[in-house]
């Protein structure tokens, strides 16, 4: 009977996707394309500047060899972050960069990304070759990042959609229009911060669920804050009093407020690049675009006689051999081929995944942990390392996070959606179970829970807390109980999970390969970087992404089956 609900309500997305699919077909044939003829090493000029357009890429984990399309048509590449990282590196000694030139709106890539990109901007500056920035219409984002930069100029035109206003995250409550319709979710979990199921069966969060959300935008704002004051050299007070007294709505407010160094025209702007060109005019000023300047500088190590593997937990953990996720079959076998490679002599586990599958996550976890008894193992967080990404990753050496990472979420939680209603009362429809035992029908999803069954479900849900709770009790060396009192599954930034002992120190991917060049005592430049797994080709994300899932469908499966999950609760984009 559950199979004829899934059915139903997949009916509702069916004509979405199919949509879904001719499209990306007719996507994919113009994409490949463009790839082909993006696979060869881009030529650089002999010298000019290094132009990072933040509107024309994404930062990602791993490159993605199939470009996307803004509204403008234009292409929009994948960076991988690491690689980002290293070319900026190799740019602050390479004579043919004169400076970075950097426009910051239009940024499509996540905080956490920004974070270890500015960062790498800031000691791009210590060669002494400067950071100009150039900015039209700044988010809190766009902002933070341009202000790292030696100098900051503006558009001096009107019209700029300005929106410096702090950190908000949004969520929405479905159990109202889930009653409209009949449906009853069960929500069954073990934290009073594990609210993931409270969209389903809440109209408004609860005083837990507050108190956690307006934690983590403000912690991640006194990150933001602190970076943008120190790097303009004004107090945090006045930057926040800048924000809430609304004064940065005019291109001018930014130059009272100190926040850029001044307004300028296109051609102003023009001149002024010249000069730092020392060019005689614009005309003459090289622009190398930052992505290929990364691609032409990601030449591997051929002299390298030892690797360092860089294991990417890139997604949600599911179970099975998906390839696009962290699925737990096809991982465990990627670990295992590390473990038997002994060029690898250490491993930095790279996660950026909100949890997901239990069953998988204690798959990973467990040939981890074989990993971890032979090689180093060290532990990088990007934007997500909670729940299940937690869970995997809690015991490794050393864990370095970005100060906004969100991590921690230690918590279990399972959710039966129960359909009786919308059978009977929306659709109709008369239902009748027949089963040989009293608790057959107890998934068929056309019934409420008794108390039995809910007890049932409830001490899976303890047991799994348990053995969460101990997991990170050993892993990170902290007591049980104090475990449970920072667990509860809430959700914590970088910044703050390293005041607990949730992590050990705040760091980028690049500080964690370092460190770990440093354990297996191997110089940096006898070191070559492995990334597992390795990126999918074209023709495999085409396959995955024509049999794979799409909005509509992730939002049937997540009410239309009864499923435990160690999955962080929400997922928090900032702008």
């Amino acid at each position: 009977m559950k199979d004829f609900w899934k059915m139903l309500l997949a009916v509702v997305c069916g004509l979405l996707l199919f949509g879904f699919i001719a499209m990306f077909i007719f996507s994919s044939a113009l994409s490949a394309s463009m790839a082909a003829s993006q696979g060869k090493t881009p030529v650089l000029p002999r010298e000019g500047v290094l132009a990072i357009d933040m509107s024309t890429f994404v930062l990602a984990e791993q490159e993605n060899p199939i470009p996307s399309f803004n509204t403008g048509s234009a292409p929009i590449v994948t960076v991988s972050l690491y690689k980002a990282v290293d070319a900026l590196k190799k740019a602050a000694s390479d004579p043919g960069v004169k400076y970075v030139f950097l426009r910051s709106d239009g940024n499509l890539s996540s905080a956490a990304s920004l974070e270890e990109l500015r960062k790498a901007l800031s000691d791009f500056r210590k060669s002494g070759k400067p950071v100009v920035a150039y900015i039209e219409s700044p988010s809190t984002t766009s902002y933070w990042l341009a202000s790292v930069a030696d100098k900051v100029y503006m558009t001096e035109y009107q019209g700029s959609m300005i929106t410096v206003l702090g950190v908000n995250v949004q969520t929405l409550f479905l159990k109202d229009l889930l009653d409209r319709f009949g449906v009853n979710v069960q929500l069954i979990r073990h934290g009073k911060f594990k609210s993931a199921g409270e969209m389903y069966t809440r109209n408004a969060p609860s005083a837990e669920n507050a108190l956690q959300y307006n934690a983590l935008v403000g912690s991640m704002w006194s990150t933001i804050r602190a970076d943008i004051a120190a790097s303009r050299g004004i107090s945090e007070a006045a930057l926040d009093g800048a924000v809430d007294g609304l004064k940065l709505c005019l291109p001018e407010d930014f130059v009272r407020e100190n926040l850029v160094d001044g307004l300028l025209t296109r051609e102003g702007l023009k001149a002024r690049l010249a000069d730092l060109a020392v060019a005689e005019n614009f005309g003459k000023v090289a622009f190398i675009p930052f992505p290929d300047y990364v691609t032409a500088r990601s030449l591997p190590n051929y002299k390298a006689k030892a690797k360092i593997a860089v294991l990417y937990t890139d997604g949600e953990i599911v179970d099975g051999r998906m390839p696009q996720q962290v699925a737990g079959d096809r991982f465990t076998a990627v670990i295992d081929k590390v473990r038997a490679d002994s060029t690898i002599k250490a491993v930095v586990l790279r996660v950026n995944s909100p949890g997901g599958s239990v069953l998988a996550s204690e798959k990973i976890k467990h040939e981890l942990d074989l990993l971890g008894a032979e090689k180093p193992l060290i532990a990088s967080y990007g934007g997500y390392a909670a729940s299940g990404g937690y869970w995997i990753s809690n015991n490794c050496d050393k864990i370095f996070t970005d100060a906004l990472t969100l991590t921690g979420s230690i918590g279990v939680f399972g959710m039966v959606p129960d359909f009786s209603k919308t059978a009977k009362d929306k659709l109709k429809i008369g239902v009748a179970n027949f089963t040989s035992n009293r608790h057959g029908d107890m998934y068929s999803l056309t019934r409420p829970f008794d108390n039995a069954e809910y007890n049932y479900m409830l001490r899976s849900i303890e047991t799994i807390y348990d053995k969460f709770t101990t997991i990170v009790s050993e892993g990170r060396d902290l007591p049980k109980t104090r475990v449970d009192e920072i667990g509860q599954g809430r959700v914590w930034t970088g910044a703050d999970a390293l005041g607990i002992g949730l992590v050990d120190e705040i760091g980028t991917l690049s500080d964690a390969i370092a460190y770990a060049a440093v354990a297996v005592d191997l110089p940096a430049e006898t070191v070559a970087v492995k990334e597992f797994p390795e990126p999918l080709t074209m023709i495999q994300q085409i396959q995955a992404m024509i049999g794979g899932k799409n909005p509509e469908q992730e939002f049937v499966k997540e009410i239309s089956k009864p499923q435990i999950l160690a999955r962080m609760p929400f997922e928090i984009t900032v702008y």
